[in-house]
Protein backbone atom coordinates (compact mmCIF):
# COMPACT_ATOMS: atom_id res chain seq x y z
CA UNK A 1 0.00 0.00 0.00
CA UNK A 2 0.88 3.55 -0.53
CA UNK A 3 2.99 5.26 2.72
CA UNK A 4 1.09 8.51 3.71
CA UNK A 5 3.89 9.94 5.37
CA UNK A 6 7.61 9.23 6.39
CA UNK A 7 9.05 8.20 9.60
CA UNK A 8 10.16 11.05 12.04
CA UNK A 9 13.58 12.62 11.37
CA UNK A 10 16.42 11.99 13.98
CA UNK A 11 17.47 15.81 14.47
CA UNK A 12 14.48 16.83 15.14
CA UNK A 13 13.48 20.00 17.34
CA UNK A 14 14.06 20.58 20.72
CA UNK A 15 9.90 19.93 21.99
CA UNK A 16 8.80 23.48 23.84
CA UNK A 17 5.79 23.61 25.72
CA UNK A 18 2.30 24.68 23.96
CA UNK A 19 0.66 27.63 25.51
CA UNK A 20 -2.72 27.43 25.10
CA UNK A 21 -3.78 30.94 26.20
CA UNK A 22 -1.68 31.94 22.92
CA UNK A 23 -3.92 29.36 20.39
CA UNK A 24 -7.33 29.59 22.81
CA UNK A 25 -9.65 32.33 22.57
CA UNK A 26 -11.18 30.73 26.17
CA UNK A 27 -8.50 29.83 27.65
CA UNK A 28 -6.94 33.45 26.90
CA UNK A 29 -10.15 34.91 28.48
CA UNK A 30 -10.21 32.83 31.79
CA UNK A 31 -6.41 33.72 32.08
CA UNK A 32 -7.40 37.40 32.86
CA UNK A 33 -8.61 35.88 35.91
CA UNK A 34 -4.98 35.26 36.95
CA UNK A 35 -3.41 38.08 35.42
CA UNK A 36 -3.78 37.45 31.14
CA UNK A 37 -1.92 35.34 28.76
CA UNK A 38 1.48 34.41 29.68
CA UNK A 39 3.77 36.84 27.20
CA UNK A 40 6.09 35.12 24.48
CA UNK A 41 9.34 35.01 26.91
CA UNK A 42 7.95 34.06 29.92
CA UNK A 43 9.49 30.99 31.26
CA UNK A 44 6.92 28.71 32.30
CA UNK A 45 7.82 25.50 34.06
CA UNK A 46 11.44 27.06 35.32
CA UNK A 47 10.08 27.38 38.76
CA UNK A 48 8.94 25.04 41.49
CA UNK A 49 5.00 25.61 40.13
CA UNK A 50 5.66 23.29 36.98
CA UNK A 51 2.43 22.41 34.82
CA UNK A 52 2.15 19.11 36.38
CA UNK A 53 2.12 20.56 40.27
CA UNK A 54 -0.35 23.24 39.73
CA UNK A 55 -2.65 20.96 37.67
CA UNK A 56 -2.44 18.10 40.13
CA UNK A 57 -3.14 21.15 43.14
CA UNK A 58 -5.97 22.00 41.05
CA UNK A 59 -7.36 19.07 40.55
CA UNK A 60 -7.07 18.17 44.33
CA UNK A 61 -8.68 21.92 45.01
CA UNK A 62 -11.92 20.80 42.67
CA UNK A 63 -12.12 17.70 44.20
CA UNK A 64 -12.56 18.85 47.83
CA UNK A 65 -14.98 21.55 46.16
CA UNK A 66 -17.36 18.68 44.99
CA UNK A 67 -16.62 17.07 48.25
CA UNK A 68 -18.15 20.35 50.04
CA UNK A 69 -20.95 19.99 47.47
CA UNK A 70 -21.92 16.23 49.15
CA UNK A 71 -21.50 18.08 52.53
CA UNK A 72 -25.91 18.22 52.91
CA UNK A 73 -26.19 14.53 52.40
CA UNK A 74 -23.13 13.73 54.72
CA UNK A 75 -24.43 15.51 57.40
CA UNK A 76 -28.14 14.43 57.70
CA UNK A 77 -29.81 13.70 54.15
CA UNK A 78 -28.15 10.37 53.71
CA UNK A 79 -29.62 9.37 56.30
CA UNK A 80 -33.45 11.08 56.58
CA UNK A 81 -34.62 9.29 53.59
CA UNK A 82 -34.83 9.42 50.07
CA UNK A 83 -35.83 12.90 48.52
CA UNK A 84 -33.50 15.50 50.85
CA UNK A 85 -30.06 13.45 49.06
CA UNK A 86 -32.13 13.94 45.58
CA UNK A 87 -32.82 17.31 46.06
CA UNK A 88 -29.66 18.57 47.17
CA UNK A 89 -27.74 16.70 44.51
CA UNK A 90 -25.50 14.92 46.72
CA UNK A 91 -26.23 11.33 46.18
CA UNK A 92 -23.75 9.04 46.65
CA UNK A 93 -23.38 4.78 46.59
CA UNK A 94 -20.73 4.78 48.53
CA UNK A 95 -22.45 5.07 52.51
CA UNK A 96 -25.84 3.22 51.69
CA UNK A 97 -23.47 0.09 50.20
CA UNK A 98 -21.45 -0.29 53.35
CA UNK A 99 -24.78 -1.36 54.82
CA UNK A 100 -26.38 -3.01 51.90
CA UNK A 101 -23.16 -5.33 50.28
CA UNK A 102 -22.19 -6.73 53.96
CA UNK A 103 -18.93 -4.63 54.39
CA UNK A 104 -20.17 -3.32 57.73
CA UNK A 105 -20.82 -7.23 58.41
CA UNK A 106 -17.38 -7.97 57.79
CA UNK A 107 -18.57 -10.01 54.61
CA UNK A 108 -16.12 -10.92 52.58
CA UNK A 109 -16.63 -9.96 48.81
CA UNK A 110 -17.58 -12.95 46.53
CA UNK A 111 -17.53 -15.60 49.31
CA UNK A 112 -19.94 -14.91 51.10
CA UNK A 113 -23.45 -14.42 50.58
CA UNK A 114 -25.45 -10.77 51.02
CA UNK A 115 -28.81 -10.55 52.85
CA UNK A 116 -30.71 -8.39 50.65
CA UNK A 117 -31.38 -7.94 46.91
CA UNK A 118 -28.46 -8.87 45.53
CA UNK A 119 -27.06 -12.30 46.60
CA UNK A 120 -23.06 -11.38 45.94
CA UNK A 121 -21.49 -8.28 45.39
CA UNK A 122 -21.97 -6.67 41.87
CA UNK A 123 -19.01 -5.45 41.14
CA UNK A 124 -15.44 -6.52 39.15
CA UNK A 125 -13.12 -7.62 41.56
CA UNK A 126 -10.47 -5.12 41.64
CA UNK A 127 -13.60 -2.62 42.53
CA UNK A 128 -14.10 -4.98 45.03
CA UNK A 129 -11.03 -5.43 46.86
CA UNK A 130 -11.10 -1.57 46.70
CA UNK A 131 -14.00 -1.50 48.80
CA UNK A 132 -13.14 -3.67 51.24
CA UNK A 133 -9.75 -2.23 51.81
CA UNK A 134 -11.72 1.12 52.42
CA UNK A 135 -13.86 -0.96 54.61
CA UNK A 136 -10.81 -2.08 56.87
CA UNK A 137 -9.58 1.47 57.46
CA UNK A 138 -12.64 2.03 59.17
CA UNK A 139 -13.57 1.69 62.60
CA UNK A 140 -16.02 -0.87 63.56
CA UNK A 141 -17.41 0.79 66.70
CA UNK A 142 -19.98 3.40 67.58
CA UNK A 143 -22.90 4.27 65.32
CA UNK A 144 -24.10 2.88 62.02
CA UNK A 145 -24.48 6.44 61.05
CA UNK A 146 -20.97 7.74 61.54
CA UNK A 147 -19.57 4.45 60.26
CA UNK A 148 -21.19 5.13 57.10
CA UNK A 149 -19.70 8.68 57.14
CA UNK A 150 -16.80 7.44 57.95
CA UNK A 151 -16.48 5.15 55.28
CA UNK A 152 -17.52 7.62 52.39
CA UNK A 153 -14.57 9.88 53.44
CA UNK A 154 -11.91 7.37 53.60
CA UNK A 155 -12.97 6.11 50.40
CA UNK A 156 -13.28 10.12 49.42
CA UNK A 157 -9.52 9.89 50.61
CA UNK A 158 -8.56 6.96 48.05
CA UNK A 159 -10.02 8.62 45.19
CA UNK A 160 -8.48 11.51 46.06
CA UNK A 161 -4.84 9.68 45.03
CA UNK A 162 -6.68 8.46 42.18
CA UNK A 163 -7.64 12.29 40.99
CA UNK A 164 -4.26 13.18 41.54
CA UNK A 165 -2.96 10.11 39.23
CA UNK A 166 -5.17 10.85 36.32
CA UNK A 167 -4.44 14.85 36.13
CA UNK A 168 -0.60 14.03 36.59
CA UNK A 169 -0.75 10.90 33.97
CA UNK A 170 -2.87 13.41 30.97
CA UNK A 171 -0.77 16.80 32.06
CA UNK A 172 2.38 14.23 31.14
CA UNK A 173 0.38 12.39 28.47
CA UNK A 174 1.19 15.28 25.24
CA UNK A 175 4.33 16.00 26.45
CA UNK A 176 4.38 19.44 24.12
CA UNK A 177 1.15 20.10 25.67
CA UNK A 178 0.67 19.56 29.90
CA UNK A 179 -1.72 22.45 30.32
CA UNK A 180 -4.17 20.81 27.88
CA UNK A 181 -4.27 18.81 31.44
CA UNK A 182 -6.40 21.87 33.51
CA UNK A 183 -9.50 20.44 31.22
CA UNK A 184 -9.77 17.47 33.71
CA UNK A 185 -9.11 19.62 36.76
CA UNK A 186 -11.37 21.88 36.28
CA UNK A 187 -14.06 20.10 34.39
CA UNK A 188 -17.09 20.58 36.83
CA UNK A 189 -18.83 17.39 35.89
CA UNK A 190 -15.53 15.91 37.08
CA UNK A 191 -16.07 17.54 40.82
CA UNK A 192 -19.60 16.76 41.24
CA UNK A 193 -19.49 13.13 40.39
CA UNK A 194 -16.33 11.99 41.61
CA UNK A 195 -17.20 10.16 45.16
CA UNK A 196 -20.73 9.46 43.64
CA UNK A 197 -19.05 5.39 42.81
CA UNK A 198 -16.02 4.19 42.48
CA UNK A 199 -15.06 4.60 38.77
CA UNK A 200 -12.53 6.74 39.75
CA UNK A 201 -9.95 3.79 39.99
CA UNK A 202 -10.64 2.48 36.50
CA UNK A 203 -10.13 6.13 35.49
CA UNK A 204 -6.73 6.19 36.83
CA UNK A 205 -5.58 3.27 35.84
CA UNK A 206 -6.91 3.98 32.26
CA UNK A 207 -4.57 7.17 32.06
CA UNK A 208 -1.75 5.74 33.31
CA UNK A 209 -2.18 3.17 30.79
CA UNK A 210 -2.86 6.21 28.47
CA UNK A 211 0.92 7.42 29.80
CA UNK A 212 2.64 4.18 29.22
CA UNK A 213 1.51 4.16 25.62
CA UNK A 214 2.59 7.59 24.74
CA UNK A 215 6.11 6.30 26.52
CA UNK A 216 6.23 2.72 23.52
CA UNK A 217 6.17 0.89 26.70
CA UNK A 218 3.22 -1.66 25.20
CA UNK A 219 3.69 -4.30 28.07
CA UNK A 220 3.16 -1.78 30.86
CA UNK A 221 0.10 -0.29 28.98
CA UNK A 222 -1.25 -4.03 28.89
CA UNK A 223 -0.48 -4.54 32.60
CA UNK A 224 -2.17 -1.54 33.21
CA UNK A 225 -5.29 -1.62 30.75
CA UNK A 226 -5.77 -5.51 32.35
CA UNK A 227 -6.09 -3.91 35.49
CA UNK A 228 -8.76 -1.38 34.72
CA UNK A 229 -10.45 -4.15 33.09
CA UNK A 230 -10.76 -5.82 36.37
CA UNK A 231 -11.91 -2.69 38.15
CA UNK A 232 -14.23 -1.63 35.36
CA UNK A 233 -15.74 -3.48 32.01
CA UNK A 234 -15.23 -0.34 29.34
CA UNK A 235 -11.41 0.03 29.32
CA UNK A 236 -10.89 -3.08 27.52
CA UNK A 237 -12.63 -1.08 24.34
CA UNK A 238 -9.38 0.37 23.57
CA UNK A 239 -8.01 -2.07 22.32
CA UNK A 240 -9.74 -2.53 19.50
CA UNK A 241 -9.15 0.91 18.17
CA UNK A 242 -5.78 0.48 19.10
CA UNK A 243 -5.62 -2.84 16.68
CA UNK A 244 -6.89 -1.13 13.52
CA UNK A 245 -4.07 1.96 14.36
CA UNK A 246 -1.36 -1.07 14.76
CA UNK A 247 -2.85 -2.71 11.59
CA UNK A 248 -2.62 0.47 9.45
CA UNK A 249 1.09 1.03 10.88
CA UNK A 250 1.98 -3.00 10.83
CA UNK A 251 2.81 -2.47 14.65
CA UNK A 252 1.99 -6.32 15.57
CA UNK A 253 4.24 -7.14 17.74
CA UNK A 254 3.69 -4.07 19.77
CA UNK A 255 -0.21 -4.91 19.66
CA UNK A 256 0.74 -8.37 20.71
CA UNK A 257 2.29 -7.32 24.18
CA UNK A 258 0.02 -5.14 24.71
CA UNK A 259 -2.83 -7.75 24.56
CA UNK A 260 -0.81 -10.31 26.43
CA UNK A 261 0.04 -8.04 29.17
CA UNK A 262 -3.34 -7.02 29.57
CA UNK A 263 -4.81 -10.64 29.58
CA UNK A 264 -2.26 -11.87 32.28
CA UNK A 265 -2.96 -8.61 34.48
CA UNK A 266 -6.95 -9.11 34.15
CA UNK A 267 -6.14 -12.98 35.02
CA UNK A 268 -3.85 -12.39 37.79
CA UNK A 269 -6.65 -10.46 40.06
CA UNK A 270 -10.04 -12.78 38.63
CA UNK A 271 -8.61 -16.26 38.42
CA UNK A 272 -8.30 -16.62 42.26
CA UNK A 273 -11.96 -15.12 42.76
CA UNK A 274 -13.31 -17.23 39.97
CA UNK A 275 -11.62 -20.25 41.07
CA UNK A 276 -12.71 -20.00 44.78
CA UNK A 277 -15.79 -17.79 44.48
CA UNK A 278 -17.35 -18.46 41.39
CA UNK A 279 -20.90 -17.63 41.78
CA UNK A 280 -19.76 -14.24 43.40
CA UNK A 281 -17.44 -13.50 41.13
CA UNK A 282 -19.79 -13.99 37.95
CA UNK A 283 -22.53 -11.85 39.72
CA UNK A 284 -20.84 -8.65 37.74
CA UNK A 285 -21.42 -10.17 34.39
CA UNK A 286 -25.02 -12.09 35.28
CA UNK A 287 -26.09 -8.43 36.85
CA UNK A 288 -25.00 -6.53 33.62
CA UNK A 289 -27.20 -8.64 31.58
CA UNK A 290 -29.91 -9.19 33.18
CA UNK A 291 -30.69 -5.43 34.25
CA UNK A 292 -33.45 -3.95 32.72
CA UNK A 293 -33.49 -0.56 31.10
CA UNK A 294 -32.17 2.21 33.58
CA UNK A 295 -31.45 5.80 33.87
CA UNK A 296 -29.85 7.90 31.58
CA UNK A 297 -30.18 5.78 28.29
CA UNK A 298 -31.76 6.96 25.30
CA UNK A 299 -33.55 3.08 25.92
CA UNK A 300 -35.36 4.40 29.08
CA UNK A 301 -37.01 7.52 26.71
CA UNK A 302 -38.27 5.08 24.14
CA UNK A 303 -39.95 3.56 26.99
CA UNK A 304 -41.24 6.13 28.58
CA UNK A 305 -42.73 7.60 25.40
CA UNK A 306 -44.54 4.75 24.17
CA UNK A 307 -45.68 3.60 27.48
CA UNK A 308 -43.92 -0.28 26.77
CA UNK A 309 -41.80 -1.81 28.73
CA UNK A 310 -38.49 -3.15 26.35
CA UNK A 311 -37.53 -6.57 26.56
CA UNK A 312 -34.38 -6.80 28.57
CA UNK A 313 -32.82 -9.75 25.88
CA UNK A 314 -33.96 -7.84 23.11
CA UNK A 315 -32.38 -4.35 24.12
CA UNK A 316 -28.71 -6.53 24.86
CA UNK A 317 -29.40 -7.47 21.40
CA UNK A 318 -29.67 -4.11 19.82
CA UNK A 319 -27.73 -2.49 22.14
CA UNK A 320 -24.56 -4.88 20.73
CA UNK A 321 -25.52 -4.79 17.38
CA UNK A 322 -25.56 -0.66 17.87
CA UNK A 323 -21.89 -1.18 19.51
CA UNK A 324 -20.76 -3.33 16.23
CA UNK A 325 -22.01 -0.88 13.91
CA UNK A 326 -20.48 2.24 15.50
CA UNK A 327 -17.00 0.49 15.45
CA UNK A 328 -17.10 -0.90 12.34
CA UNK A 329 -17.12 3.03 11.53
CA UNK A 330 -14.72 3.76 13.57
CA UNK A 331 -12.32 1.23 11.71
CA UNK A 332 -13.33 2.22 8.27
CA UNK A 333 -12.84 5.92 9.46
CA UNK A 334 -9.16 4.61 10.81
CA UNK A 335 -8.85 3.15 7.82
CA UNK A 336 -9.56 5.55 5.42
CA UNK A 337 -8.90 9.26 6.84
CA UNK A 338 -6.09 11.00 5.25
CA UNK A 339 -3.74 10.83 7.97
CA UNK A 340 -3.61 7.85 10.73
CA UNK A 341 -6.18 9.08 13.54
CA UNK A 342 -4.74 9.87 16.96
CA UNK A 343 -5.08 7.10 19.87
CA UNK A 344 -6.79 9.34 22.07
CA UNK A 345 -9.28 10.41 19.07
CA UNK A 346 -10.29 6.90 18.83
CA UNK A 347 -9.99 5.88 22.07
CA UNK A 348 -12.79 8.44 23.05
CA UNK A 349 -14.76 7.51 20.08
CA UNK A 350 -15.38 4.07 21.07
CA UNK A 351 -15.71 4.27 24.72
CA UNK A 352 -18.21 7.10 23.48
CA UNK A 353 -19.98 4.31 21.45
CA UNK A 354 -20.32 2.43 24.67
CA UNK A 355 -21.88 5.14 26.21
CA UNK A 356 -24.58 6.26 23.41
CA UNK A 357 -25.63 2.46 23.42
CA UNK A 358 -25.40 1.16 26.75
CA UNK A 359 -28.85 0.71 28.50
CA UNK A 360 -28.10 2.42 31.41
CA UNK A 361 -25.91 5.61 31.80
CA UNK A 362 -25.19 7.04 35.61
CA UNK A 363 -24.03 9.90 36.37
CA UNK A 364 -20.58 9.25 37.14
CA UNK A 365 -20.08 7.29 34.08
CA UNK A 366 -19.01 10.48 32.60
CA UNK A 367 -15.88 10.23 34.20
CA UNK A 368 -14.84 7.70 31.64
CA UNK A 369 -14.73 10.39 29.22
CA UNK A 370 -13.16 13.00 30.69
CA UNK A 371 -9.68 12.39 30.30
CA UNK A 372 -9.81 11.15 26.87
CA UNK A 373 -11.78 14.04 26.17
CA UNK A 374 -9.25 16.41 27.07
CA UNK A 375 -6.38 14.32 25.06
CA UNK A 376 -8.51 13.76 21.90
CA UNK A 377 -10.15 17.55 21.62
CA UNK A 378 -8.13 19.51 23.37
CA UNK A 379 -10.18 22.84 22.53
CA UNK A 380 -11.96 24.60 25.82
CA UNK A 381 -15.09 25.77 23.88
CA UNK A 382 -16.08 21.89 22.89
CA UNK A 383 -15.07 20.74 25.97
CA UNK A 384 -17.23 23.00 28.24
CA UNK A 385 -20.37 22.83 25.94
CA UNK A 386 -19.95 19.26 26.54
CA UNK A 387 -19.76 20.05 30.20
CA UNK A 388 -22.55 22.33 30.36
CA UNK A 389 -24.84 19.60 28.79
CA UNK A 390 -23.50 17.16 31.30
CA UNK A 391 -23.63 19.08 34.44
CA UNK A 392 -27.57 19.64 33.11
CA UNK A 393 -28.15 15.92 32.93
CA UNK A 394 -26.33 15.72 36.45
CA UNK A 395 -28.93 18.03 38.01
CA UNK A 396 -31.62 16.70 35.78
CA UNK A 397 -31.56 12.93 37.36
CA UNK A 398 -31.39 13.86 40.79
CA UNK A 399 -34.40 15.56 40.79
CA UNK A 400 -36.43 13.42 38.39
CA UNK A 401 -35.55 10.58 41.53
CA UNK A 402 -36.96 13.54 43.57
CA UNK A 403 -40.01 13.03 41.74
CA UNK A 404 -40.43 10.00 41.68
CA UNK A 405 -40.32 9.52 45.72
CA UNK A 406 -42.20 12.87 46.44
CA UNK A 407 -45.90 10.85 47.04
CA UNK A 408 -49.08 12.58 46.83
CA UNK A 409 -46.55 15.81 46.20
CA UNK A 410 -44.26 15.72 44.01
CA UNK A 411 -41.81 18.02 43.39
CA UNK A 412 -38.78 17.81 41.29
CA UNK A 413 -38.61 17.13 37.23
CA UNK A 414 -41.39 15.24 35.63
CA UNK A 415 -40.39 12.59 33.06
CA UNK A 416 -41.11 15.02 30.27
CA UNK A 417 -38.00 17.65 31.90
CA UNK A 418 -35.60 13.54 32.35
CA UNK A 419 -36.47 12.97 28.96
CA UNK A 420 -34.96 16.36 27.83
CA UNK A 421 -32.31 15.89 30.57
CA UNK A 422 -31.15 12.49 28.71
CA UNK A 423 -31.33 14.21 25.67
CA UNK A 424 -28.99 17.10 26.30
CA UNK A 425 -26.65 14.02 27.37
CA UNK A 426 -26.68 12.51 23.99
CA UNK A 427 -26.21 15.75 21.85
CA UNK A 428 -23.35 16.77 24.19
CA UNK A 429 -21.43 13.86 23.59
CA UNK A 430 -22.49 13.31 20.02
CA UNK A 431 -21.59 17.06 19.36
CA UNK A 432 -17.93 16.04 20.67
CA UNK A 433 -17.83 12.96 18.66
CA UNK A 434 -18.15 14.96 15.67
CA UNK A 435 -15.34 17.37 16.20
CA UNK A 436 -13.19 15.01 16.46
CA UNK A 437 -14.30 13.00 13.60
CA UNK A 438 -13.82 16.68 11.61
CA UNK A 439 -10.76 16.49 12.96
CA UNK A 440 -9.71 12.96 12.26
CA UNK A 441 -10.57 13.66 8.26
CA UNK A 442 -9.80 17.53 8.24
CA UNK A 443 -6.66 17.09 9.98
CA UNK A 444 -5.48 20.35 9.63
CA UNK A 445 -8.05 21.68 12.22
CA UNK A 446 -6.45 19.14 15.04
CA UNK A 447 -5.32 21.58 17.29
CA UNK A 448 -2.87 18.80 18.43
CA UNK A 449 -1.43 18.51 14.92
CA UNK A 450 -1.06 22.11 14.03
CA UNK A 451 2.59 22.44 15.22
CA UNK A 452 3.09 19.45 12.46
CA UNK A 453 3.08 16.97 15.11
CA UNK A 454 1.43 13.06 14.19
CA UNK A 455 0.63 11.75 17.83
CA UNK A 456 1.99 12.60 20.70
CA UNK A 457 -0.17 9.95 22.92
CA UNK A 458 0.92 7.21 20.00
CA UNK A 459 4.53 5.76 21.55
CA UNK A 460 4.97 3.49 18.86
CA UNK A 461 2.30 4.67 16.11
CA UNK A 462 4.20 8.68 16.35
CA UNK A 463 5.75 9.24 12.66
CA UNK A 464 5.37 5.48 12.43
CA UNK A 465 4.77 5.06 8.13
CA UNK A 466 1.45 3.49 7.08
CA UNK A 467 1.63 -0.09 5.51
CA UNK A 468 -2.12 -0.52 5.19
CA UNK A 469 -4.58 2.09 4.09
CA UNK A 470 -7.74 2.01 2.41
CA UNK A 471 -10.42 4.29 -0.27
CA UNK A 472 -9.16 7.38 -0.49
CA UNK A 473 -6.20 7.47 2.24
CA UNK A 474 -4.27 5.73 -0.69
CA UNK A 475 -4.40 8.99 -2.39
CA UNK A 476 -2.76 11.91 -0.02
CA UNK A 477 -2.70 14.23 -3.28
CA UNK A 478 -6.46 14.42 -3.50
CA UNK A 479 -6.07 15.32 0.77
CA UNK A 480 -3.36 18.11 0.18
CA UNK A 481 -6.02 19.50 -2.61
CA UNK A 482 -8.56 19.17 0.04
CA UNK A 483 -6.64 20.86 2.42
CA UNK A 484 -6.60 23.83 0.33
CA UNK A 485 -10.05 25.20 1.47
CA UNK A 486 -8.90 24.93 4.98
CA UNK A 487 -8.34 28.72 6.19
CA UNK A 488 -5.73 28.42 8.86
CA UNK A 489 -2.05 28.48 9.45
CA UNK A 490 -0.15 26.02 7.02
CA UNK A 491 0.89 22.71 9.00
CA UNK A 492 4.06 21.21 7.82
CA UNK A 493 3.39 17.81 8.88
CA UNK A 494 6.56 15.14 10.42
CA UNK A 495 8.20 17.50 12.53
CA UNK A 496 6.82 19.63 15.73
CA UNK A 497 7.74 23.54 14.55
CA UNK A 498 9.32 25.53 16.14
Amino acid sequence: MTSVHEDRPADEPAERVVRPTQQDEIAAAGSELIGGPVGRWARTGAGSLTPVRVIALVAIGMFALGMVQKMPCYDWAWFQGATSQYSHACYSDIPHLYVGRGFADDLVPYFDRINGDMSYLEYPVLTGAFMEVASWLTPHGGAMQHREQIYWMVNAGMLLVCTAVIAVCVTRTHRRRPWDGLLVALAPAFALTATINWDLLAVALTAAALLMWSRSRPVAFGILVGLATAAKLYPVLILGPLLVLCWRAGKWREYGKAVYGAAAAWLVVNLPVMLLAPEGWKKFYTFSRERGVDFGSFWLVITQRTGKPLDVSSVNTWAVLLMIVMCGGIAALTLTAPRRPRFAQLAFLVIAAFILTNKVYSPQYVLWLIPLAALARPRWRDFLVWQACEVMYFLGIWLYLAYTVGGDKPKGLPPEGYQLAIALHLIGTLYLCAVIVRDILMPERDVVRRDGSDDPSGGVLDGARDVFVLGAAAHPVRHRHAAQHYEGPPVEWGTARE
